[in-house]
């Protein structure tokens, strides 16, 4: 889209404009304005003329202008229809110098996950890549990962499916649990919504992808900086939006499954962006918000770190977005990275 239209759509996102306005306001003569009203009913907008001027009746299903068009969040947003990685276009235009931009994508067909697993990105999702350029330190960065989990809950919750959080980065819909324990898969923690792996365990209660709910999404968080502060931060996040159930692996869900319908993606991302532009403009609110939404505190959890396997009850996240688990011997382990997963009581 030129940016001659795209201000254009702008300027009409307050409500009717007359055309001698916009021609004044774009530095173009009414004619030209005339071309692009047509040029975007073309592309599917919904313009029409009144006596008050040219006001917009109808916006596209889901696209980059459809986003911006009255997105109250300092994103400007690229639209692909289909992409290898959205995480990889983005750290293309961080090379570039562009900061705030939020890559979007109907389907991704080289996504990546975790310890480079693969991962499937089908249409009718929601892929995006939001890179930042934010004034912290590289210790910092974990707090975004949380952020972008509580934007898609928020969303998610906001239309009527009963998201929750797993630590730090996953995002499930409340299921019921099976009534004997049965093997699963334990999704690493941030790790897109379809990445394809599959770690058994007899505690973890399966079947349904996760003890408790089925997965919806996945965020993967890339940085780059010195010491002391962050260059560029992307979170990566895949959602399962407009899906249909033979086009998801065993454990995961979508919105549309839950909702029984297809969900408005252009609202949806529209929301899950405004709500994150506010949270990292005030990432002290960031922890009290997570833990409304968290799935994870007050289950009893193993996660695989580094330093080893650490089992016990995970009773509260701390900043920049640690995990703490208290032990079967009444210790207490700050987890700030692993893979986590959720057991059966004992």
């Amino acid at each position: 889209m030129t940016d001659t239209r795209r201000a254009l759509l702008d300027a009409l996102a307050a409500g009717p404009v007359a055309g001698p306005a916009l021609a004044e306001r774009l530095g173009v003569s009414r004619a030209a304005v005339w071309k692009q009203v047509e040029a975007l009913r073309e592309e599917g907008w919904g313009i029409e003329s009144t006596d008050d001027g040219y006001r917009v009746t109808d916006v596209p299903e889901f696209g980059g202008a459809a986003i911006e068009f009255g997105l109250d969040a300092g994103f400007a947003v690229e639209f692909h229809d289909s992409i290898g990685s959205t995480n990889e276009r983005a750290r293309e235009l961080a090379t570039e110098g562009h900061e705030d931009v939020a890559v979007v994508a109907d389907e991704q067909t080289a996504g990546r996950g975790r310890l480079d697993r693969g991962w499937t990105g089908p249409p009718g999702g929601i892929y995006t890549s939001l890179l930042l350029r934010p004034d912290v330190p590289p210790a910092h960065a974990p707090i975004y990962t949380l952020a972008a989990a509580v934007a898609v809950t928020r969303a998610a919750r906001e239309a009527g499916v009963d998201a929750r959080i797993k630590w730090p980065n996953d995002v499930l819909v409340s299921r019921a649990e099976p009534e004997v324990p049965l093997a699963g898969g334990g999704e690493a923690a941030g790790d897109p919504a379809n990445e394809s792996q599959s770690d058994s365990s007899d505690d973890v209660l399966g079947g349904s992808g996760e003890r408790g709910g089925k997965k919806l999404c996945g965020i993967l968080t890339e940085m780059e900086g010195e010491a002391d502060r962050v260059a560029w931060l992307i979170a990566g996040i895949g959602i399962n939006a407009n899906v249909a159930a033979d086009s998801l692996p065993e454990g995961a869900t979508s919105l549309q499954i839950e909702r029984g319908e297809p969900v408005d993606r252009r609202a949806f991302t529209q929301r899950l962006l405004e709500t994150f532009d506010d949270l990292r403009s005030d990432p002290d609110s960031v922890l009290d918000a997570w833990r409304e939404h968290a799935a994870t505190l007050g289950q009893r959890v193993r996660v695989d770190t580094p330093g080893g396997e650490i089992v016990g009850e995970a009773v509260d996240v701390t900043f920049p977005g640690a995990l703490l688990v208290e032990t079967d011997d009444g210790e207490r382990e700050r987890v700030t990275a692993g893979d986590c997963e959720h057991l059966r009581p004992i």
